[in-house]
């Protein structure tokens, strides 16, 4: 007989006596050691991911697994008095219908799964049937078990996860039950068919009830936050959508899917953008905020912090991410330049436009996308007294200056410079004052770089100059055509074609060698 023994703590535990003369077991947990006496015949079994390794030392067996749960399974040989009369969770799936759920997947695994490729050669449909045929036989035979209804339940769990519909129709047919919850995990039968990418599986639990917004017990995840987690679970994502799931409903924190999209997203190894566009698609919050006053915009500033400590490489992948990600979030209405409010609601985080202007050269590709959709060239928020594009650039670029440049690298940063001052002009309905020698100076009676001072004195002359016609009625008609994208609009316009170039300078301005890929700090530095 099999005897399992569980445990989830975080420690190697005591040895506890298994049975009568038959040796004893200790379990560890996640890269913990789990350890057996040599008397005892052990086989380590491990669930949801990573691999088991046996090591014997010194006569003393050794399991090792990367995993949080892990199970030993101890072949000995028990009568029927040392059978335990109470059993719960996992143990109950053991003494009592494991047998039989191993027997309905013995027949259940020769279907062919939702992904499994279907041969031409071969009639498929005719072996599902008589998969079919011979698990309702099996089912007939066995269904006046006392733990009949219990054993096609964790049976269906277990089909789901492997996408077998024509399976999963006949045990719901017998009565397995849609909120089965498995007793290590607390998914049901929903929950991992999402996890396992298995959308028709989805279709067909929805279809026969099962509750499409319903959490699990232990992070109180729905189907459709667990969904917005991995890119490759977009096709699922999708049918949660079809089939009505609430695309703003909130977790424990006070998290929606779309935050739990940004959340597992890291610009590198996770891309979640496509779940991402769906989400708002279809009617995502844009300023949904947890708990901890997480937002969608704070997990973009943090993703956009993250590729200034990069290198080159993971820098313009991360950018190309924020990038995509920040023009949906622009495209569904989210204020780029307002300051983000904490938790306790007294402190205030630095927005998208100023965490980029202040480092306007580095990160130039999402300053240029702030600007030409129109971001605020100061706070939103609570104005010029918390900060101004101009001043947020003559202070990077007073930092810049003082790197050991060449001519070539600060004739570069001063065109970057003007050509965002150009952006903002051309775009931004209101300009801040220029800034004053005070912020231009870098520390107190130290003279002025010549480079700013030239660049002030540019800025300076065309503010005193009042703006000509063609500037003002190109910002009136641009602010009309809101929101961006403008290009197709423009385009429609009854308008000379060289009239059309002046309404969109930004195809002239942004499109430079260089000028299109974030670059981590180390480059300047």
């Amino acid at each position: 007989m099999t005897v399992m023994l569980l445990t989830r703590s975080r420690a190697l535990l005591c040895w506890r006596p298994l049975c009568e003369g038959g040796g004893y077991v200790a379990i560890g947990t996640q890269g913990g050691a789990m350890r057996s006496q040599p008397s005892t015949r052990a086989l380590c079994r491990v669930v949801y991911g990573g691999r088991a390794r046996l090591e014997k030392k010194r006569e003393k067996t050794y399991f090792r697994a990367p995993v949080v749960y892990a199970f030993i399974q101890v072949k000995k040989r028990l009568s029927t008095e040392d059978a335990m009369p109470f059993l719960h969770g996992f143990r109950r799936i053991v003494y009592e219908y494991q047998p039989l759920v191993d027997a309905v997947m013995c027949v259940v695994e020769r279907e062919k799964g939702e992904t499994t490729p279907r041969r031409p050669d071969t009639d498929d449909d005719d072996d599902d049937d008589d998969v079919c045929k011979s698990l309702m036989e099996l089912l007939e035979k066995e269904s006046q078990s006392s733990v009949f209804t219990e054993g096609i339940s964790y049976s269906l769990f277990k089909v789901a996860e492997l996408g077998k519909i024509r399976a999963a129709r006949v045990l719901l047919r017998y009565g397995a039950d849609l909120n089965f919850e498995d007793p290590v995990s607390y998914y049901n039968p929903l929950h991992i068919a999402v996890l396992r990418n298995k959308p028709q599986m989805v279709q067909l639990l929805a279809g026969h009830g099962a509750i499409i917004d319903k959490r699990d017990r232990i992070h109180e995840s729905s189907p459709l936050d667990l969904a917005s987690e991995e890119a490759d679970r977009l096709s699922c994502l999708r049918m949660l959508l079809d089939l009505g799931a609430d695309v703003n409903a909130k977790d424990k924190n006070g998290k929606t899917a779309l935050l739990h999209a940004f959340a597992s997203s890291d610009g590198l190894t996770v891309n979640n953008a496509c779940n991402i566009q769906l989400l708002l698609d279809r009617g995502a919050d844009v300023n949904a905020t947890t708990h901890d006053g997480e937002t969608p915009m704070s997990s973009l500033i943090f993703l956009v912090k993250e590729a200034l400590d990069s290198s080159t490489e993971d820098a313009a992948v991360i950018g190309c991410f924020c990038m995509r990600v920040a023009a949906l979030l622009l495209d569904h209405g989210a204020d780029p330049s307002c300051c983000l409010s904490t938790s306790d609601g007294e402190e205030w985080e630095p927005s998208l436009t100023y965490a980029t202007l202040e480092h306007f050269d580095v990160l130039y590709p999402m300053a240029a996308l702030l600007l030409q959709r129109g971001a605020s060239f100061f706070c939103s928020c609570h104005g010029t007294s918390c900060w101004t594009g101009y001043n947020l650039i003559f202070t990077r670029l007073k930092e810049a200056l003082q790197e050991p440049l060449d001519a070539a690298e600060v004739t570069d940063l001063l065109a970057k410079a003007e050509v965002i001052v150009e952006l903002a002009q051309v775009c931004s309905p209101n300009l801040p004052p220029l800034p004053t020698h005070s912020v231009l100076s870098v520390q107190e009676h130290e003279p002025i770089p010549q480079a700013l001072l030239e660049l002030q004195n540019r800025l300076r002359e065309q503010e005193a100059q009042p703006l000509p016609l063609r500037c003002l009625c190109r910002a009136f008609i641009r602010n009309c055509l809101q929101p961006w994208p403008l290009e197709d609009k423009v385009k429609a316009l009854p308008l000379p074609d060289r009239l059309k170039d002046y309404l969109m300078p930004e195809h002239n301005l942004t499109h430079r060698p260089g000028w299109d890929s974030f670059k981590p700090l180390s480059t300047i530095q």
